[in-house]
């Protein structure tokens, strides 16, 4: 199965572009829910989840809605070592696993964080503290793109997360492909001039992609398809809805090619 949907869906530019202009924001995700069957959960990242409010997502959406969510900064960035922090974490999600709608979990590190023996410990310890739970991994160096990297993964079980991201040197470039049973693709966009050069967070993410772009993926998901049980695509480049114009749009590529979603 190929899942495609948006990095988060509670964007106040949204309304007008995507959202109808009088839609109560508390109905935001069930009017989402309504049109993708994904949705990638990020505010995880800024603060730990709790149980309650994931219960209250899930209550919106249908039985075959699919979350994953993104690790909370202080397993992925901090990395303080805490078993608590991936306990309180876990026990966060229980509502999506006992409803079946986690996808997986996503676990995205920094640049700095590089393929050297600590951080391969750190991963391996990682995943240990998640037992039972799907884990993706976002990799952000350029430098973990060989086939040990790979291999390692794909040992231990932990998915690998594809990107689209600016042509930039030290960035990761478009490799297709899964290590574990969760296939995985971000859309970041292309925007190079604002990668690094921009005033507010959501200029990085100011692009909308071409369908010749889009194009270039669909064999790729293809490939990631075969190779995994489940599929996932998401498009971070949320600013004024433009996530939700290619999430669309890709869809429909992908049903043209065949390839359920």
């Amino acid at each position: 199965m190929v899942y495609v949907g948006t990095s988060g869906y509670s964007y106040d530019d949204w309304v007008g572009p995507f959202y109808p202009d009088k839609l109560a924001k508390s109905n935001f995700l069930q009017y989402y829910a309504e049109r993708f069957g994904c949705v990638e959960v990020n505010y995880t990242y800024y603060r730990m989840p709790n149980a309650q409010t994931l219960a209250a997502m899930s209550r919106k959406t249908g039985p075959e809605f699919r979350f994953t969510v993104k690790a909370t900064g202080e397993l992925t960035h901090e990395r303080s070592g805490r078993p608590e922090a991936f306990q309180e974490f876990s026990r966060a999600l229980q509502p999506l696993i006992d409803e079946g709608k986690l996808g997986c979990v996503l676990a995205q590190f920094p640049h700095s964080f590089g393929p050297v023996e600590g951080n391969w410990d750190y991963l391996r310890w990682f995943k240990d503290q998640l037992p039972g739970l799907p884990v993706v991994v976002e990799l952000r160096n350029a430098a973990w793109v060989c086939r040990d990297t790979i291999n390692a993964l794909g040992q231990m079980q932990i998915g690998f997360c594809c990107v689209d991201e600016p042509r930039l040197k030290g960035l990761m470039p478009p490799v297709a492909g899964a290590t574990s049973p969760v296939g995985y693709l971000r859309f970041h966009g292309r925007n190079s001039a604002k990668w690094y050069n921009h005033d507010e967070a959501w200029e990085r993410y100011d692009y909308l992609y071409a369908p010749d772009e889009l194009a270039e993926w669909v064999d790729k998901v293809a490939r990631i398809k075969a190779q995994s049980e489940d599929t996932y695509v998401f498009f971070n480049n949320h600013y004024n809805a433009q996530a939700v114009q290619n999430a669309s749009l890709f869809t429909e590529l992908l049903q043209e090619a065949d390839l359920s979603t």
